[in-house]
């Protein structure tokens, strides 16, 4: 079989950082859904009680910045988990358009359980690598994110 010049100036799908990340997102989430199926949490989920729990009282708008998802997409994420009554919204006293978000007793119960499930995935996320390697991958992929945060 020939292979025209066309396909042949393509790069292999493989060599393409574009395609490597979404690989490994599947790969992440799905290692994440695996190791929190007893007490079933996205990661994004994750990401929202992990910064209320630090950030009590944070509107809306800066949860999304603060978890890095945008802010049409987060409204989505938060009524899922108010309706689990893992957090509730009130009305600012400042700006009544503003809500304001807190976690319940609920979601502190739902973070704390998803602790241990949440960092035996982070470990088997990276499980090829030696200590050394996934300190040098960490680094560098802050270092890609960084980058492109900041235009």
């Amino acid at each position: 079989m020939k292979v025209s010049a066309k396909a042949s100036a393509r790069a292999d799908l493989q060599s393409l950082p574009g395609h490597g990340i979404r690989r490994l997102h599947q790969i992440a989430v799905a290692i994440f859904m695996e190791e929190t199926a007893d007490d079933p949490v996205t990661p994004v989920q994750y990401a929202v009680l992990h910064t209320l729990a630090d950030n009590p009282g944070i509107d809306q708008r800066t949860l999304a910045r603060l978890v890095s998802f945008d802010t049409s997409t987060i409204g989505g994420v938060i009524d899922r988990l108010e309706a689990r009554g893992a957090l509730t919204r009130s009305h600012s006293d400042g700006d009544r358009r503003v809500r304001l978000l807190h976690l319940t007793p609920e979601g502190e119960a739902t973070l704390a359980d998803s602790m241990a499930a949440m960092n035996r995935a982070q470990v088997r996320m990276l499980d090829p690598l030696s200590a050394a390697e996934r300190k040098n991958f960490m680094k560098m992929l802050q270092r890609v994110i960084g980058h492109h945060e900041e235009k």
